[in-house]
C-alpha cells in the first residue's frame, strides 16, 4: 500500500469512526454514510467512489462494511461515536486476546479492561494480532481473556470484522495470564572483512636496478 492510499485509509477510518463532522458528513444511526457524498465532502485528489469501495473490500482486518449495492459504507468497529451496529450477541471462543503496552499492565491488573474513548473493549482472536495492536503504544504485552467464562456469567459479546470481538468491559478476574512476546535472539553482527595488506617490503639492501 503506497503512502497516498494509506493516507486515504486512515482518513476514512477517522471520519467514519470518530469525527464525520470534520468534513461536514452526517452518519445515520447505524453509522452508514453515502459513498458519493463522502468522496465529495472529503475533496481529496484521486479519491473516487470506486477507490473507497476497493479500500473497503481489500481491508485485511475488515474495518469497513459496504451495502450490497456499494452505495453506502460504515466502519465495522472502533467507534467513539454513539452508533447502533445492529449486531446480535454471539458465544466467543474459550480465549480471546488484548494487546496493550507494558506501562498499562499494572492499571489493567487492578481495574480490568475498559473501553476508554471507544464504546467497547476490542479483543482479537489471536495473539499475533493483539501483539500488533499493543506495539502501537509501546513495548507490547498480550493479555489472555477467559472470554467463554465471562460469557457464561452473562456478559454480551459481539463479533465484528474478521478477527475482532467487542465487549463492554473485562473484569480483572477474567484476565488469566499475561503472554510475553516470543523471545527472538538478536543475531551477532557480522565481523568486517580484514583489510587487505599492502605489498610487503623486502629486507635486502638497496633499490632494484
Amino acid at each position: 500500500m503506497d503512502d497516498r492510499v494509506l493516507g486515504w485509509s486512515r482518513f476514512l477510518s477517522y471520519v467514519l469512526r470518530h469525527e464525520p463532522e470534520r468534513i461536514g458528513l452526517t452518519l445515520d444511526p447505524g453509522g452508514w454514510a453515502d459513498v458519493d457524498t463522502l468522496v465529495r465532502l472529503a475533496n481529496r485528489d484521486g479519491l473516487t467512489p470506486d477507490m473507497v469501495r476497493e479500500l473497503a473490500a481489500a481491508d485485511a482486518k475488515g474495518r469497513y462494511e459496504l451495502t450490497t449495492d456499494g452505495a453506502r459504507i460504515r466502519a465495522a468497529y472502533g467507534h467513539s461515536l454513539p452508533v447502533e451496529l445492529g449486531l446480535e450477541p454471539a458465544a466467543p471462543p474459550e480465549h480471546l486476546y488484548h494487546g496493550t503496552a507494558q506501562q498499562s499492565v499494572d492499571t489493567i491488573r487492578e481495574h480490568g479492561l475498559r473501553p476508554g474513548r471507544r464504546r467497547y473493549v476490542h479483543l482479537s482472536t489471536g495473539e499475533a494480532a493483539a501483539r500488533e495492536v499493543g506495539a502501537r503504544h509501546g513495548r507490547p504485552v498480550v493479555l489472555r481473556v477467559r472470554s467463554r467464562a465471562l460469557y457464561g456469567e452473562g456478559k454480551r459479546f459481539l463479533r465484528v470484522g474478521k478477527d475482532v470481538w467487542l465487549v463492554d468491559e473485562v473484569p480483572p478476574a477474567y484476565l488469566e495470564a499475561i503472554v510475553p512476546p516470543p523471545y527472538v535472539p538478536t543475531p551477532p553482527k557480522p565481523k568486517p572483512p580484514p583489510k587487505p595488506r599492502g605489498p610487503r617490503r623486502g629486507g635486502g639492501g638497496g633499490r632494484p636496478r
